[in-house]
């Protein structure tokens, strides 16, 4: 096992896997890496809202890091990676849960919607009122919020003068940007809203960091297709925690 010193060494590591890019946020300070053979894990604090470990590679040797990262970090930390492997990692320690399965999307060559390009925008910092105001009627268990420490900024839809959809770019790394806070105001659904604004901030994030990232729940078939014809490509995520009871 040893200890890895620079984002390079997490991608060298890692073969660039994207979802390790980006819980690895460029080893910003306290975030700590390790690997051991082609197993990888990272551990960062308070990303997306959580202290998290995520943990790539053959069982035999992904067990060890996991109960190696939480020994150095801590039972804060949640432990993520593909499903089957999570389910494997939580099954050989019997101090963690198994606790959900969502999915992880990504791509490098995003499509575009063409009204994209020209109705979705970034918004100015003195709109997070506005955003506050619809993600409380259109997603109150957004995770993404205007001021949330990792939400860098937000774009919108108007019709009108109204603020009718919005997205954020929140907890990008170096080399995967990351989307959150998608919501559109219940009474514009199904106009394609939401596929707008998030393919002017897929553009964007690609354009910036490589590759672009968004996390949903795996029953949410509506978004599901929405990302896909974005050019999305999913993932079966889960995750496991240590034991409370």
């Amino acid at each position: 096992m040893r200890e890895l010193k620079t984002a390079d060494e997490v991608r060298s590591a890692s073969a660039d896997d994207t979802v390790i890019m980006w819980a690895a946020q460029g080893l910003k300070p306290g975030a700590r890496a390790w690997a051991s053979g082609d197993a990888v894990a990272v551990a960062c604090p308070d990303l997306f809202r959580r202290d998290r470990v995520f943990v790539l590679g053959d069982p035999r040797e992904a067990v060890p890091l996991v109960r190696h990262a939480l020994a150095e970090c801590g039972p804060t930390y949640r432990v993520l990676g593909d499903e089957a492997l999570i389910r494997e990692v939580a099954d050989r320690l019997p101090e963690l849960r198994f606790n959900a399965v969502f999915d992880w999307m990504d791509t490098d060559r995003p499509r575009i919607p063409p009204a994209a390009r020209d109705r979705a925008r970034w918004l100015p910092p003195s709109d997070d009122p506005r955003v506050t105001a619809l993600l409380a009627v259109a997603s109150p268990s957004a995770w993404a919020t205007p001021g949330l420490p990792g939400v860098r900024r937000w774009a919108g839809l108007r019709d009108g003068d109204e603020l009718v959809a919005v997205a954020a770019d929140a907890w990008s790394a170096p080399r995967v940007g990351l989307i959150a806070g998608v919501a559109t105001a219940p009474e514009h659904r199904g106009k394609g809203h939401a596929e707008t604004v998030c393919g002017m901030v897929a553009a964007a994030l690609a354009a910036e960091h490589g590759r672009v990232a968004l996390m949903v729940d795996s029953d949410n078939d509506r978004a599901i297709r929405v990302y896909k014809r974005l050019g999305f490509v999913g993932r079966a995520i889960a995750t496991c925690s240590v034991r409370t009871d």
